[in-house]
């Protein structure tokens, strides 16, 4: 069975008419594109109140669309909430604070948008008889793996945060958990690993190490570099969101991750070979306060349950092609650093 917006299956849920809170940033804009281009009979809504993280310019494209609707406000906003939710029949909730450095120098914002606003768009969901709601979370409320541990998180993994955002992304999911459990409300919860691709805020370390090298300016790797990550392309990531929402069942948790692990400090040496720069680019800066050591996540349910699996995450080429982007696009990063 494929579950893959290229199947031939109808899906088991079908929306009419999708609010996407977040649709401005990164993932989100990806999301909607994607959406459009294999269910262009889905109408969607996109709620975005644009701060730093968000940019049209990654949506002008789909202007014109009669099945795209931008509305701009804040998902803490009841009322604002409230009307975009108008004749639409499920949820994905992108919208959040995402920068770890920004957390840990003022946590005020994560916990505002990131768990009250999720508590505003559960109230909304179920005042609205949503019949589905996908809380888009992170692999980082799992905490953090040693280096050498064989084991990757599973969805019956403990919770156990360590920084600020991730704090913040954990309550909205036990938020998200009592909404289904008290009042039946319809939700799942997705749980992915670092993304890359174009389109990028280049706060992330590679749009950030790309724009700078392509400068010949330094790059600041924390600690020893020797942090891991498991990375995946967006697009992966969007057709992953497509699949849990026409596929998944309420209640359940869904780890989406490449198996694609990374340590930073040998994806910089790729980026640097990538942009004709060398080593002596890398400046080791002191570590990020409660810096997570590894993020691993297992993907078995997701491909079991959902059939779905990464098939655009293929390193080094996929990392190449995405810095090209970014090569060709210096203006996207221009006046962000």
């Amino acid at each position: 069975m494929n579950h893959s917006p290229t199947s031939t299956q109808l899906p088991a849920f079908q929306p009419k008419r999708i609010l996407i809170t977040g649709g401005a940033g990164f993932i989100g804009s990806h999301l909607i594109h994607f959406i459009l281009h294999n269910r262009p009979d889905y109408e969607i809504v996109n709620l975005d109140l644009l701060t730093y993280a968000g940019h049209l310019d990654s949506l002008k494209d789909i202007v014109d669309n009669e099945q795209y609707t931008f509305i701009q406000g804040d998902i803490c906003d009841f009322p604002t909430v409230e009307s975009a939710i108008s004749n639409c029949d499920c949820i994905i909730n992108l919208a959040a604070e995402t920068h770890v450095d920004r957390s840990i120098a003022n946590s005020t914002p994560f916990m505002k948008t990131n768990t009250l606003g999720t508590q505003v768009l559960l109230e909304n969901a179920l005042n609205h008889s949503i019949k589905k709601f996908i809380q888009v979370s992170t692999d980082e409320v799992y905490g953090s793996l040693s280096l050498n541990d064989p084991n990757r998180f599973t969805e019956q993994s403990p919770l156990q945060p360590n920084s600020p955002y991730a704090a913040s992304k954990a309550a909205a999911d036990l938020l998200t958990l009592a909404y289904h459990r008290t009042y039946h409300l319809p939700a799942i919860i997705t749980r992915c690993t670092n993304n890359f691709g174009p389109y990028q805020y280049p706060e992330k370390l590679i749009p950030f190490f790309v724009a700078r090298l392509l400068k010949n300016k330094k790059v600041p790797l924390y600690g020893d570099g020797l942090n891991v990550r498991d990375w995946i392309h967006v697009i992966d990531h969007a057709e992953a969101l497509l699949a849990a929402l026409e596929f998944a069942t309420p209640g359940e948790i869904y780890n989406i991750g490449a198996e694609n692990e990374q340590s930073n400090l040998n994806l910089t040496k790729q980026l640097i070979k990538l942009c004709d720069r060398d080593h002596s680019q890398i400046e080791f800066v002191e570590d990020r306060p409660g810096h997570d050591r590894r993020y691993a996540v297992n993907p078995a349910k997701i491909k079991n349950n959902l059939s779905w699996h990464a098939t655009r995450s293929d390193w080094p080429a996929a990392l190449e092609q995405t810095v090209n982007w970014y090569r060709e696009h210096q203006d996207w990063c221009a006046d962000k650093i």
